[in-house]
């Protein structure tokens, strides 16, 4: 595989926010029980010395977990975060695949629980967990 190379299964992201539009492209995969977030790493996506930003991380792994709760809810229902926490075990570098792999751990009527692994070329470099409520959707 090469540094531009998209795994196989990985689609352009579904949803595009302001938030994320600079780290553009971002690509998504859906399981039966999880939307998994990818991408090439690039400059935009690193801190002054050159390294994946930790923000980054953490806006990702809240995206992926947040979407995962909506997909086992058939889209039925938005989120919003609750709580966050995240853990940083490692570094990633450019060109290497960031893959936000998330699970559902339970949800209930109120409350969405989930966590994540953050992957760089495959090695784990933060694990993430949060809390999500449910919010009505508009309209």
């Amino acid at each position: 595989m090469t540094s531009t190379d998209i795994p196989a299964g990985f689609e352009p992201h579904f949803r595009k926010a302001p938030l994320t539009d600079p780290w553009e492209p971002l690509y998504s995969k859906k399981t039966d029980k999880a939307v998994i977030i990818g991408l090439r790493l690039a400059k935009p996506h690193t801190n002054a010395r050159g390294l994946i930003h930790g923000g980054l991380i953490t806006s990702l792994a809240d995206n992926a977990m947040g979407y995962s709760c909506a997909l086992v809810t058939n889209w039925s229902t938005s989120f919003v975060t609750i709580s966050l926490s995240i853990d940083f075990v490692g570094s990633a570098e450019i060109g290497q695949w960031l893959a936000v792999e998330s699970e559902v751990i339970k949800t209930g009527s109120t409350i969405c629980f989930a966590q994540c692994l953050i992957k760089a070329d495959d090695t784990v470099i933060a694990r993430a967990s949060g809390t999500f409520r449910v919010v009505p959707k508009k309209g």
